[in-house]
């Protein structure tokens, strides 16, 4: 009877070791009774009756990240490409990500394909080269709608990759070459046009600089020949007052004549021309020298 006894504590707490669990952090667990939702474990200790509760299901409530493979998505002019995505979602919901539809994870894949299918199909190639954000904006809107009633909530959807057709690659490198050779034919002719600016500027101000030192050149010629002009005009007008001051104006302007009239006949002219005033210059050199000796 005692083995009884102990056998029957042995399953008891077989039992009951075996129907408790422990929820860890971010983690959720759907139990069912007797086939029907019962209730949702969160974090702590939790025990369920044995044979008539199951765990339905075990699920994490973190972010998680599901990168879908390339699909092929046509464009409005008719452009075959593929296109992956990246969607970032994470459970709110435990009962409805249970109970809203079957294998979610799929269903999310499928959906997020034909969206991108129905985005791309309004835009054309260069807009869906250029238009990440937008594509980006409207998928997160629309799979955050319709996702909603399947417990789940997707934070962000990114484009990840778009591949065009070879061809398509093709023209747009040649276009790409194209333009930077553009550039740069743009940027050589600027650097020409700058250089040529530069030194047509440079020959003017040297010109300008040639023509302002040629004038202040000629302006301080100008004074220097009307300072000596000055300077010898004025040692004559000092003469000139001297020799009024000495009262012999009219004896030394006769004397000026008789140093002409010795210049001329210092033997080198043909012709001699006396003066009619000869005996007054006489006596004019005579008073001279009288002048002199006082």
């Amino acid at each position: 009877m005692i083995y009884v006894i102990i056998s029957l504590a042995v399953i008891v707490a077989v039992l009951l070791i075996a129907n408790i669990r422990i929820v860890p952090q971010s983690y959720a667990i759907v139990i069912e009774r007797l086939g029907a939702y019962c209730t949702t474990w969160q974090v702590g200790l939790h025990v369920k009756m044995p044979f008539i509760d199951r765990v339905a299901n075990k699920m994490s409530l973190k972010e998680r990240v599901l990168d879908f493979p390339p699909q092929p998505v046509i464009t409005k002019d008719n452009v075959t490409m593929m296109i992956d995505t990246v969607v970032y979602f994470q459970i709110t919901d435990p009962k409805l990500y249970t109970y809203g539809v079957e294998k979610p994870i799929n269903a999310l894949e499928n959906l997020s394909a034909t969206t991108l299918r129905n985005i791309i199909g309004d835009l054309e190639l260069d807009q869906t080269l250029t238009s990440r954000d937008v594509i980006n904006t409207k998928m997160r809107s629309i799979l955050d709608e319709a996702t909603d009633p399947w417990g789940i909530k997707v934070n962000r959807v990114e484009v990840k990759n778009i591949i065009p057709p070879e061809a398509i690659k093709e023209a747009m490198e040649k276009q790409m070459r194209a333009e930077r050779e553009r550039r740069e034919a743009i940027l050589i002719a600027e650097g020409q046009k700058q250089s040529a600016i530069l030194v047509a500027e440079g020959k003017k101000q040297s010109m300008i600089l040639e023509a302002e030192a040629q004038k202040e050149a000629a302006i301080q010629k100008a004074q220097g020949e009307a300072e000596a002009i000055r300077e010898v005009q004025e040692a004559k007008a000092q003469g000139l007052k001297m020799i009024k001051e000495a009262g012999c104006d009219e004896a030394v302007i006769k004397l000026r004549g008789l140093e002409a009239f010795e210049k001329a006949a210092d033997g080198q002219a043909t012709k001699i021309i006396i003066p009619s005033d000869l005996q007054n210059i006489a006596g004019i050199i005579t008073s001279a020298a009288e002048l002199a000796k006082k």
